[in-house]
């Protein structure tokens, strides 16, 4: 089958074996699959031990399945396959598991091949109402709505969103959705212009706020929160990238800020967002599997592969 592999850089390949679900798996065949700010930064370095089929975001239709009822279904499917057994499997931390393995990242295959297979407690069934090219956001707008189970934004709250990229656009429009004061700063005009129908742009401000998001895929995104968050408040990391950042900590003990990092998240609520259409998408860029240098270089909202 085609499938784009890596192995300290990436490489388009026709001939990967096909893959062979276990037990408790299912075998999935692609329709879409989307690029990743994550699936970047490993081609800049960020998980130098992974090698295999990369790529975690995906629309497919199942093939076989230990749940019969499944096969001729659409799916997405979430990233981390836990054991089941450990500490973190136990207590409902699954996605934090001492053995898991994340698809396209640690451990798994992923979605830029023909087909995957996944385990089939993980996949979710994309209601007819949603079209595969909307489908696909299921997964980075899972990952947005994790900020709500794990902050209690208030309407009353002010936040700002730093950033103005894919990820930055789907957390900016699910915190509004909360009535909450929201301020986005970024460093593109022409980028925040998106974002004025849900919140307020700015390129600088003297203002702070008691929730910060960083979304910027940056380094320097933490040291921009940390000059925007009030005393007390919380700065929320979203951001993964290759590289490590100097910060001094003993700042965040002495006024007493909460750094709390920030992952994956729940897949039926974004769903449903997006079948009652209250997140709005730029369409997606598709291309051909043997193009992933053009994919990977788009400036478009969101690329990704057809298949």
């Amino acid at each position: 089958m085609k499938a784009l592999y890596y192995e300290k850089t990436a490489k388009y390949l026709e001939n990967y074996e096909m893959p062979v679900p276990g037990p408790k798996e299912s075998l999935i065949k692609i329709v879409i699959s989307a690029v990743c700010n994550t699936d970047k930064e490993i081609l800049r370095g960020y998980k130098p031990d992974f090698h295999g089929i990369l790529g975690h975001e995906f629309v497919g239709t199942v093939m076989e399945s230990n749940e019969k009822k499944l096969i001729g279904k659409r799916v997405v499917g979430e990233i981390n396959a836990g054991c089941g057994e450990c500490i973190y499997c136990k207590t409902g931390r699954k996605t934090h598991c001492i053995n898991r393995r994340v698809i396209g990242i640690s451990g798994k295959d992923g979605c830029f091949a023909e087909y995957m297979t996944l385990d089939t407690d993980l996949l979710h069934v994309v209601p007819e109402e949603i079209p595969a090219e909307v489908a696909v956001f299921t997964e980075p707008l899972a990952a947005a709505l994790e900020i709500m189970e794990q902050v209690p934004i208030k309407p009353s709250h002010n936040v700002a969103v730093i950033g103005d990229g894919r990820l930055a656009y789907m957390i900016t429009q699910a915190v509004s959705l909360s009535g909450a004061a929201l301020t986005v700063i970024g460093r593109h005009e022409e980028k925040l212009e998106n974002f004025r129908k849900f919140a307020r742009t700015a390129v600088n401000t003297g203002e702070t706020f008691e929730v910060v998001i960083d979304a910027t895929g940056s380094p320097s995104g933490i040291l921009t929160a940390g000059k925007l968050v009030r005393k007390k408040g919380i700065i929320v990391l979203k951001s993964t990238y290759a590289g490590k950042v100097e910060i001094d900590m003993s700042y965040f003990v002495v006024n007493e800020i909460t750094i709390l990092g920030s992952r994956c998240g729940p897949f039926e609520p974004a769903l449903q967002l997006l079948k009652r259409e209250l997140i709005t998408l730029p369409p997606i860029e598709l291309y051909e599997l043997e193009d992933f240098e053009k994919a990977f270089g788009s400036k478009a909202f969101k690329a990704g592969f057809k298949f």
